[in-house]
């Protein structure tokens, strides 16, 4: 076919590259690929507008200047002219310090593309799911056709979607992955992405930086660690939660909310009066802080009204299905041991650490979550009542109603990693 007939979704340029010996790093590619080999260019060009798309920048052109981009054209010896070239999220190479991948959709080429750029977008170049597509007027027309249905261009959210080639789907790896599937399922992210490029690298700094504060190495790694320690997680919530599963395995059975309520309530008034007295220190004897009796109760309320969200929040994962006829949430560092596994990843997309420190730290955090949970079920109820109490305030709204979808595609999906890997 040739290059000038190349304006219509018809006939894309080029010859269809052999797949023999060929695996599909994930449905996406796959879907391309099959699209072309049948020579179904609407159904290709539709794939294409609902998928991100990845072009190369220079990194230290994104730092100096985060809201522009830049095409950086390649030799096309297939159509004989400069290209534009872009990839699917399962082509991309592992991130390196430079360059950087930023994340567009097919909506956006069509807008910013201008007369003097080259005449074509290549998807995928060199690949058997390449697709070259005219930049023309007509071509970009097409485009945006396309785009326009297309309210969120990615993988879809609350779907497992996972890397057939290159991501990790068994070891230790995987397993320290897996524990972060809550943020990558609800975010359309693969879950299996160790050389994890995210949303790009620049939408990954500017997230970092709004949620988390971290905008240096420096700042990455004392937030990586401290979520590696659970050390984000409220030191109230593990009280409560550590005394009752002090109080089941002293009585051998469920325990009651008001005697729960009673014993936090004594605790919390001894512990205030152990810390009145003198204390020993390295240089002596230091008087203690006495706290008064409106102070120390106020105190007790406050650990007993935590209580009784806990509580409230457990039967509803019970008649949700989160959590079995009787069971409870022993701990609720899984929140802290999810984010600590998607804060290496999103380290690694935004270049503030190495594919190898990133990689350490999601074994590491595998097995933090093994000693201290039985189960995905038990890992997921924890995480789940930590993103609540969090974020929730006992409204069951939106961060209660994704966190449950996205915790039931894990649970039943086949393909989910919590349905694939064992737990030991």
């Amino acid at each position: 076919m040739s290059l000038t007939t190349g304006h219509n979704e018809g006939a894309l340029p080029g010859p269809a590259a052999s797949a023999h010996g060929w695996q599909a790093p994930s449905a996406v590619e796959r879907g391309l690929y099959e699209a072309k080999a049948r020579g179904d260019w609407p159904a290709y060009y539709d794939l294409v507008a609902r998928a991100d798309l990845y072009m190369m920048q220079s990194r230290a052109h994104v730092d100096g200047n985060p809201r522009s981009s830049r095409f950086h054209p390649y030799w096309n010896p297939q159509t004989r002219t400069m290209c534009v070239a872009v990839y699917t999220g399962g082509m991309l190479p592992p991130p390196v310090a430079d360059p950087v991948y930023n994340c567009y959709d097919l909506g956006w080429f069509a807008e910013v593309w201008g007369q003097d750029d080259p005449p074509y977008l290549v998807v995928n170049p060199g690949s058997p799911c390449e697709g070259v597509l005219p930049a023309g007027p007509e071509g970009r027309a097409l485009w945006r056709r396309h785009s326009a249905p297309v309210e969120r261009p990615g993988l879809a959210r609350d779907v497992v979607h996972t890397l057939e080639v290159g991501g990790p789907r068994t070891g230790p790896v995987a397993f320290g992955l897996a524990v972060g599937a809550h943020i990558n399922v609800r975010n359309g992210r693969y879950w299996n992405s160790m050389a994890y490029h995210g949303c790009g690298y620049r939408c990954e700094k500017r997230t970092l930086e709004q949620w988390w504060g971290v905008t240096t190495r420096e700042d990455w790694q004392d937030t990586q660690e401290r979520l590696l320690r659970a050390g984000m997680v409220s030191g109230v919530w593990e009280f409560v939660l550590q005394l009752r599963r002090s109080m089941a395995l002293d009585f051998a059975g469920p325990v009651d909310v008001g005697h729960w309520r009673q014993a936090a309530g004594d605790v919390v008034r001894r512990r205030a009066e152990a810390a009145a007295g003198p204390r020993l220190t390295a240089d002596g004897v230091a008087p203690g802080r006495a706290v008064g009796a409106e102070e120390l109760e106020g105190r007790v309320a406050g650990v007993q009204r935590l209580i009784g969200r806990i509580a409230r929040y457990e039967a509803r994962f019970r008649a949700d299905g989160l959590l079995p006829e009787g069971g409870f949430v022993r701990s609720a560092e899984a929140w802290d041991y999810g984010r600590a596994s998607g804060m290496a990843r999103w380290g690694l997309a935004a270049r503030l650490c190495s594919l190898q420190e990133a990689e350490a730290a999601v074994v590491r955090v595998g097995r933090l979550v093994q000693v201290n949970y039985r189960s995905w079920e038990d890992f997921s109820a924890a995480y789940i009542l930590g993103r609540c109490l969090h974020f929730d305030e006992e409204e069951f709204g939106e961060w209660y109603e994704t966190v449950l979808a996205t915790h039931r595609a894990l649970t039943t999906d086949p393909a989910s990693p919590w349905r694939t890997l064992p737990w030991t």
